[in-house]
């Protein structure tokens, strides 16, 4: 993946709270009465996406994966941006009784992570970036699938194992066409839809490509970033911007894990963010 130049496009911190704030779903994992952890996910995931690894962590926190906004069970909204998702989050924390928690997101919601600590660093004991940076991408992959996505007919659809063939021209890896179609349900009525917000979401993409940072914010508490070996999103160049806005960022790569260290490396993964 080849990133875009930089652009900045932060929201203005006075424009914080006029974004409209959504109930979040919520998957629990357990540990209650240890320190909380919130896990958020990237696009087109879900709080799903935390079932081995969300287990494993409530060992040592009471863990909570959230969906965001226009995924998994969370409510659909015409606005997909970094400040709305950090103020559904806020919101969400402030409904808990939660005045101060872990916070880890991965990829989008590494992104939405970094922008709720910067702006409200007194709601976050600590940060993990899960293999993002702040700054710009160009998803070109992301963009291609989602086109497949919204091309697939689903009004003669018959099962799950009929639609990964069907796009199976389109998304030729396996594991991502499965992955993909995790946000495929079957109606209650009969028939198919997707839980994911499909039109929204496509949309958004140069929204949910930029750095939503500003050059001056900053989260000054523990951060840890962990990296994906075999990914590209987060290069040796990303470590001085990460610094920049994470002055206390420690930065661990798991050497075999590609960009979901969560799947590809559960035991390096839980164990980084544990220790």
């Amino acid at each position: 993946m080849h990133p875009a130049p930089e652009i900045h496009s932060p929201a203005a911190p006075a424009a914080w709270h006029q974004h409209g704030m959504l109930k979040l779903a919520a998957r629990e994992f357990g540990g209650a009465g240890k320190p909380p952890l919130v896990l958020l996910h990237g696009l087109h995931g879900s709080s799903r996406n935390w079932l081995t690894a969300g287990a494993a962590l409530a060992e040592h926190h009471e863990v909570v994966a959230l969906d965001a906004r226009n995924h998994g069970r969370s409510p659909h909204d015409p606005e997909m941006s970094y400040p709305a998702m950090a103020a559904d989050l806020l919101r969400w924390l402030d409904a808990r009784g939660w005045d101060r928690v872990s916070l880890l997101g991965h990829s989008m919601g590494g992104k939405v992570a970094m922008l709720a600590a910067c702006r409200h660093p007194e709601r976050f004991t600590n940060l993990t970036l899960v293999d993002i940076a702040p700054r710009t991408y160009f998803w070109a992959g992301h963009r291609a699938n989602f086109a497949a996505l919204q091309e697939l007919d689903l009004r003669d659809l018959r099962s799950r194992a009929e639609a990964e063939l069907r796009l199976e021209g389109r998304v030729p890896d396996a594991f991502l066409r499965k992955f993909l179609l995790t946000n495929l349900e079957a109606r209650p009525e009969g028939g198919w839809r997707w839980a994911v917000n499909l039109p929204v979401l496509a949309a958004a993409i140069p929204a949910l490509e930029a750095n939503p940072l500003a050059p001056d914010d900053r989260y000054p508490g523990p951060v840890r970033v962990i990296v994906g070996g075999r990914s590209a999103y987060v290069q040796p160049g990303d470590h001085p911007v990460l610094r920049a806005h994470f002055p206390a960022a420690e930065i661990v790569t798991l050497r075999d894990s590609g960009h979901n260290p969560h799947l590809d490396d559960r035991a390096g993964f839980v164990a980084a963010v544990s220790r």
